[in-house]
């Protein structure tokens, strides 16, 4: 049925087909890239930084729940519909997001667009292979979305900074409105509908999906709000104890139901369980540059939210040139399974440079590290998605699909808690050392909020605050720049750890001949 579906698929209608998924891919691509750019304004407008993390983490924690449940739904089913549920869920909550008046309902709204996120991430993609059954072919038409992933990370970094500048930050959200029209108008005319892989009784099983979210919830609000709960408190060892449990249930039932979400078929494969480690610390370096290094430059270094963004357009534009080259390379070298380590490499040197990076570093320089950074992910995003497709029954595509991507945006989750951990403790360490007087209490509350770096009326209040004892503000708040920097730079680090266990991993991956699946579960 597919490949009859495939063969009646022209050139110009299959051009239009995946025109309807770059549109779709694009909603996520700009959000990542132009929130990230917005967000220390966001937070320092809605005077929340102790939600810094949330607004990241909250979207990943409900993208990894439906990642996977669309994922086999669409397998199920066909994917049409769910592709057409992504863009009008991801469209509204975005708009939700812009018209937010508090962090808390900035936060709910996130995880609403993180389900439309998820739902994209977990239908875009199989879309492609439902599309293109020929591995050469699919490759081909992949371009086509690395070009237009390129562009929209290219164009996300500055326009979120102009935007938030001349336009207010709500503006970065409402920019997904135009898009998700364009996306669902066009994957309604010349998306085919192909029909889905279902095998007798087979379907979803839905305490599957409630543990796994039950497990992942719990997991990041212990990771986010551990130290308010108190780590020695029953209520934090029963919340720990509970999403233990569930996560435990929903392992045991992986292996003992008939329909898991996640096919056991798959995880037994050992290429398959490489690549689950490989994307699981991919998304987890990576949500420490694409939300931190914003943070880092704004709060750290004073580049306004403009700056900032013009410097991570190398970050965001490397992605998808690695991606073509990648890509490039990929058809025409026999090792080809060896260039996803070598991207982790590129991250490893990637990440210690940026530990290197200062207020005083030129910025030819910052603009060749991040675009190092940038580049390597063009080598390890393709090359998960591309050997996870291989490596599975074509039943499984779906599944396997969202199995990479799911793990990917745990890593990121799961990165988002613990680097804000580390960076609000590194900071406190430094307004500790800067305001150790009595007399103080008005000045460290001002001082104790990293918004204070960003936002000029804080600023202005931290001296006055501080003016009646003859104290000048501006080496406290260098002190207090250097303790938020120290904390970026210590994740930076973590990350060129992660890194490097992902190149060893990387380079023992099995040979994946994309020509040939049976050779994909080789030990």
């Amino acid at each position: 049925m597919q490949s009859a579906g495939h063969e009646q698929l022209g050139g110009k209608r299959a051009f239009l087909a995946m025109l309807g998924i770059c549109l779709v891919v694009t909603l996520t691509a700009l959000d990542q890239t132009v929130v990230g750019t917005a967000l220390p304004k966001i937070v320092s407008d809605l005077q929340g930084f102790s939600y810094y993390s949330w607004v990241g983490s909250v979207y990943l924690l409900t993208s990894a729940i439906f990642l996977p449940l669309t994922g086999k739904l669409g397998d199920l089913y066909g994917r049409k519909p769910f592709v057409l549920g992504a863009i009008a869920s991801f469209t509204l909550a975005s708009v939700l997001c812009g018209v937010a008046q508090n962090m808390p309902e900035l936060v709910i709204a996130r995880a609403l667009q993180g389900i439309g996120g998820g739902m994209v991430m977990g239908t875009t993609f199989a879309s492609i292979t439902d599309l293109f059954p020929d591995t050469a072919r699919r490759i081909t038409w992949m371009a086509m979305v690395t070009t237009t992933f390129g562009i929209a990370n290219a164009v996300g970094p500055m326009l979120g900074g102009v935007m938030t500048e001349h336009w207010g930050w709500r503006s970065v959200f409402f920019v997904n409105l135009p898009v998700g029209l364009a996306a669902a108008w066009v994957v309604v005319r010349f998306l085919p509908s192909f029909p889905g892989h279902r095998q007798g009784n087979e379907r979803i099983d839905w305490l599957d999906a409630l543990l796994m979210a039950t497990a992942l919830s719990v997991l990041m609000l212990v990771l986010e709000d551990g130290s308010t709960l108190g780590y020695g408190s029953l209520a934090f060892w029963s919340l720990l104890t509970a999403g233990a449990a569930a996560g435990g249930w929903f392992g045991w039932r992986l292996q003992h139901v008939s329909a898991p979400i996640f096919p056991p078929r798959v995880l037994r494969l050992a290429a398959a369980q490489r690549l689950i480690v490989l994307a699981f610390l991919c998304g987890s370096v990576l949500f420490m540059l694409v939300f931190y290094v914003p943070l880092l430059l704004q709060g750290g270094f004073g580049y306004s939210p403009r700056s900032a963004g013009l410097l991570l357009t190398p970050l965001a534009l490397g992605m998808p040139v690695g991606s073509l080259i990648n890509g490039r390379l990929l058809s025409r070298i026999r090792w080809g399974h060896k260039l996803l380590s070598c991207g982790m490499l590129c991250l490893v040197l990637g990440c210690y440079l940026a530990t290197r990076l200062t207020a005083e570093t030129p910025t030819s320089q910052m603009l060749i590290v991040l675009g190092l950074c940038g580049l390597s992910f063009g080598f390890q995003f393709p090359n998960l998605n591309l050997q996870m497709q291989s490596a599975v029954d074509r039943s499984d595509v779906g599944a396997g699909a969202a199995l990479v991507n799911t793990t990917r945006t745990f890593g990121s989750m799961l990165a988002a808690s613990l680097t804000a951990l580390l960076v609000n403790a590194s900071y406190a360490t430094a307004v500790a050392k800067a305001l150790p007087q009595k007399g103080t209490e008005a000045a460290r509350a001002l001082l104790a909020n990293p918004q204070v770096l960003v936002r000029e009326s804080d600023q202005a209040a931290f001296a006055t605050a501080l003016k009646p004892m003859g104290i000048d503000p501006l080496p406290l708040l260098d002190i207090a720049r250097e303790g938020l920097m120290s904390g970026v730079h210590h994740a930076l680090l973590i990350g060129m750890a992660l890194a490097s266990i992902g190149a060893i991993i990387g380079w023992k991956l099995p040979t994946l001949p994309l020509e040939n699946r049976e050779l994909c579960s080789l030990e």
